[in-house]
């Protein structure tokens, strides 16, 4: 979400092209709809993968390499000039101890419940910031809604791990801490240079983490290989989904379509991790998307 304060001109040319014009031209035939769904594919499929390297590497090492391989691709691609002002650097670094922050406590609560349920979770962060300061009494329906929502999860299944449900509601409060640093973040730099360089940040914050847990264990080829697999598919190709999508439909639809993360989890959780959810779980998941879709849609208004 935090692509919103961030366009793609000026590119620098990379391998002797325009990296902008080969991906635009390639996009240009997909509607913007289409783009946003395929982001958040490619997000949920990510967050498969990484749950198939935990018992290899654990959570915190899952986390580690995703953040380093992005990092070091985001960094590549947009080779941003370290040559900051103080207040700049500050925002920065802020926006990337919330993203390294808000990945160590995802992937922690992914560990130990089912996807559909930690997405939908931590999706309480972003809606939070939506419904802020609202002064509709619609949208006072919507935060009960959502509410409604966290109940079903918690009454769905007796064996719900608490501390993982936790750890997703402190990666919900990171999230909307980051959505509110990230525009600030877009304010003070151009292009995406401010996400290159946070991410750098969240990769310092995580990289201790994982190596203590994790060791060598990190460097096995097939484990680099995956760790990179996640990397693409959670960050970067996502990211340059929702920056082209964002170019060709206005903001409030593209908050509207994000709103089906929660679903798209869910459906994920079941095809790719076989995690059935408790059909309560399920009432919860759509509760929470039809909340987070009407305030969107009301903020926008």
């Amino acid at each position: 979400m935090s692509t919103t304060d961030d366009g793609t001109a000026g590119l620098e040319p990379v391998g002797g092209g325009s990296l902008r014009a080969v991906v635009g031209r390639g996009f240009g035939a997909v509607p913007p709809t289409a783009l946003v769904l395929l982001g958040i594919v490619s997000v949920q499929l990510g967050s498969a993968v990484a749950k198939h390297l935990f018992g290899a590497v654990g959570s915190l090492g899952t986390v580690a390499l995703r953040l380093s391989f992005a990092a070091v691709l985001l960094l590549m691609l947009w080779r941003p000039s370290p040559r900051r002002e103080r207040r700049t650097w500050v925002v920065v670094v802020g926006y990337g101890v919330t993203l390294g922050l808000m990945n160590l406590c995802f992937y922690l609560a992914l560990d130990r419940i089912p996807l559909g349920i930690a997405v939908t979770t931590e999706f309480l962060g972003p809606l939070a910031v939506a419904l802020a300061g609202a002064r509709r009494r619609l949208d006072a329906f919507y935060a009960l809604l959502a509410a409604g929502g966290v109940v079903l999860l918690m009454e769905g299944r007796g064996d719900l791990d608490l501390v993982g449900f936790v750890f997703a509601l402190a990666a919900g409060a990171c999230w909307g801490l980051y959505i509110l640093v990230g525009a600030a973040l877009g304010r003070r730099t151009s292009e995406g240079n401010g996400l290159a360089l946070g991410m750098a940040v969240a990769a310092l914050v995580a990289v201790p983490f994982g190596a203590a847990d994790s060791g060598t264990a990190l460097l096995q080829p097939w484990v680099l290989v995956a760790g990179l697999a996640v990397a693409l598919l959670s960050s970067v190709i996502p990211y340059s989904l929702d920056l082209e999508a964002l170019r060709r439909m206005p903001p409030r639809v593209f908050g509207i379509l994000m709103s089906l993360e929660p679903a798209m989890a869910a459906l994920v959780g079941l095809l790719v991790l076989q995690e059935p959810l408790h059909w309560s779980q399920w009432i919860a998941v759509l509760c929470v998307v039809a909340a987070s879709a009407g305030a969107t849609r009301g903020a926008n208004e």
